[in-house]
Formats: C-alpha cells, sequence, structure tokens
C-alpha cells in the first residue's frame, strides 16, 4: 500500500452530533475542524462581556451537536453516552457566537461589557419577546446583555441582538413572560 492511499484512509476525528466531546484547552490541541477550544471560549466571553476567565476556572465545557457548546461544573470522564450535561452554554459554529439565556443568566451578572440596562417598560418588552427601538444605545453592536434593576440589583434578564438602533429580543419563545410595569 502507498503512503498516500495509507493517509487517504486514515481520517481526521469528526464532530459526532450525538456525542458529548470535550473542548480541547488551546486552538494547538484542536483534533476536530471547526471546534472551538477552551481558550477561545474564555477569549470570547471575556473579550465581548468583561466576564474573567478565572470566573470558569471550576468548569469544563464539551460539544454536543454543531457548535452547541455546554458547561459543567466540574468534570466529567465519558459523558458521551448521556443526554444532557450542566447546561448549554453558548452556540459556535455560525457567523456570531452567540451566548445562551441559561448562561446569561448564570454567568451575567459578572458581565462588565455590552450591558445594556433596561428601564421597566422596556424590560417587559424585551421579557415578552417584542423587539424595540433604542438609538441611545452607544456601545457595541450584536449580542448583549439584558439586565433589569429589581430590588435594587442590576438583574440579567437575557439576550438582545443590537442592530441599527433597535434591540431585538432574542428570549426563546418558551422562556417569555409578561412582566408587570412598576414605575
Amino acid at each position: 500500500m502507498s503512503d498516500d492511499v495509507a493517509e487517504a484512509g486514515a481520517e481526521a476525528p469528526t464532530n459526532d452530533g450525538q456525542r458529548f466531546d470535550r473542548l480541547p484547552e488551546t486552538p494547538a490541541d484542536r483534533e476536530v475542524e471547526g471546534r472551538a477550544s477552551r481558550a477561545e471560549v474564555l477569549d470570547w466571553w471575556n473579550e465581548r462581556f468583561g466576564i474573567d476567565p478565572d470566573v470558569f476556572a471550576e468548569y469544563s465545557f464539551w460539544e454536543k451537536g454543531a457548535g452547541k457548546i455546554w458547561v459543567f461544573n466540574g468534570a466529567a470522564t465519558d459523558p458521551s453516552e448521556v443526554e444532557a450535561i450542566g447546561m448549554t452554554f453558548l452556540r459556535t459554529r455560525q457567523e456570531h457566537w452567540k451566548p445562551t439565556g441559561r448562561a446569561v443568566s448564570r454567568f451575567g451578572r459578572r458581565a462588565t461589557e455590552n450591558v445594556i440596562e433596561l428601564d421597566p417598560a422596556q424590560a417587559a418588552r424585551f421579557a415578552a419577546g417584542e423587539d424595540q427601538d433604542l438609538p441611545e444605545w452607544d456601545g457595541d453592536w450584536g449580542y448583549l446583555i439584558a439586565t433589569h434593576e429589581v430590588a435594587g440589583e442590576s438583574v440579567p434578564i437575557g439576550v438582545g441582538l443590537y442592530l441599527y438602533d433597535e434591540l431585538r429580543s432574542v428570549v426563546p419563545k418558551g422562556s417569555r413572560a409578561d412582566l408587570p410595569v412598576v414605575e
């Protein structure tokens, strides 16, 4: 058998959408083309939202499906046979990475960048899944963490997409809520 034939038969590892695979530590450790690394995930959260990578020191990251990243508090030796591990955290393998609402709910209080504070009426509209004009936002375009003050504390209420002076609510239909507006 020639070397060319032997090389053609040795396929690179591929993503199996039915199995959890741990993210490689760095891009240099990547075996599956297109898979994010732990370092890239931590860098993205730090650059986009100002969340220090140390916040995730005790967490492991896993991919199941094409770019569906899960976060798990601790380590698992081989979760490939389970249906879920931890919580969905981030969508990659698309033009713009998107944090999940659950991740924002859990870690969004640590964010120092790309956080938009909504007043009561805006927060109610956002939670109901409505888009709204907000030309006063002077921060970055893209995915934002929407927050609202509750009992004197800024609380994350979801992920928004800000484009062309409009905040688009990307709160999933099953998570939308009718909040009373209390001024």
